[in-house]
């Protein structure tokens, strides 16, 4: 039996599994326990392991079986399971977890043995298109990388989008639109933004909506999973596109189906995320 923990950032929902097993094939197990109908029923599985470069490693495996670089809420979740198992020491303000894309920081704050807030460093927006990676085919010219990465047009089921191209540490494809989120068609163009042939690793779509200066809604379309209540590194990817926009200023709460996750950028450095860490149940998965 392998003991697994349910939790969710925002609506965002994982498996948390201690591992120190490299060879298993997780991407077949998190296919089964992901499955909603005749498994646990997650987002992602994700694995906790020992690392060398950081306190804890993170490896996130998406309900279809492909592994992610990383996950904002998955670590913030990762923190939270940590500090409640008596893995973070006493008075202890900051952890470091190591995933595919690197190690980030992670700022805890207490209230005598409680934690009350997790912020995770997610890193600098990358713009660079083989780093997000991204490509365009031009006419006779062949593969090319996309020179700017704001406002790159689409047009899908005759329907034009312009597309603001980040990676952070993941792809994201954002789209601003001023209409209500919740008319979007999101769950027919998700998928075939997803798939574009101009994203050689899929891509994950946001749509999303400036409500003031200090507040957007978004919905996303998560890249081996579907639509999901909450995106970490997506509302990171709002929030940087906004900035570079002059949409919003450097803090903004993203809205999105299941909760807020509160964004900062200064538009130079580390894009910074807190937000909701919460733990579901506990169980046992039969080997």
């Amino acid at each position: 039996m392998m003991s697994f923990t349910k939790m969710h950032g925002a609506g965002n929902d994982f498996i948390m599994m201690e591992t120190v097993d490299t060879r298993r094939d997780w991407s077949l197990l998190a296919i089964k326990m992901c499955d909603r109908h005749f498994g646990i029923g997650a987002d992602s599985l994700i694995l906790i392991l020992p690392s060398d470069k950081a306190d804890f490693q993170m490896r996130t495996f998406d309900a279809d079986g492909l592994e992610a670089e990383t996950c904002g809420n998955g670590i913030r979740c990762l923190a939270k399971y940590a500090f409640e198992n008596g893995q973070i020491s006493s008075g202890t303000h900051c952890i470091s977890v190591e995933t595919i894309t690197g190690v980030s920081e992670i700022r805890l704050s207490r209230s005598g043995d409680r934690l009350i807030g997790i912020q995770v460093s997610m890193n600098r927006p990358e713009f660079r298109a083989a780093n997000i990676p991204v490509m365009v085919e031009l006419r006779k010219e062949g593969i090319v990388y996309i020179k700017s990465m704001l406002g790159y047009p689409i047009n899908i089921d005759g329907k034009d989008i312009l597309l603001n191209l980040v990676s952070m540490g993941n792809p994201h494809a954002v789209y601003f639109t001023s209409q209500p989120v919740s008319d979007f068609p999101l769950t027919q163009l998700g998928p075939k933004v997803e798939h574009l042939k101009i994203f050689p690793n899929r891509t994950n779509f946001e749509v999303a909506r400036v409500l003031r200066r200090k507040q957007i809604e978004v919905r996303v379309w998560e890249r081996g999973v579907g639509e999901t209540l909450a995106c970490g590194s997506g509302a990171c990817a709002v929030a940087v596109a906004a900035r570079l926009y002059d949409y919003i200023d450097n803090e903004v709460d993203i809205k999105l189906p299941g909760g807020i996750v509160p964004v900062a950028w200064d538009g130079n450095d580390e894009v910074w995320m807190s937000g909701p860490a919460e733990k579901v149940f506990t169980g046992e998965w039969p080997e």
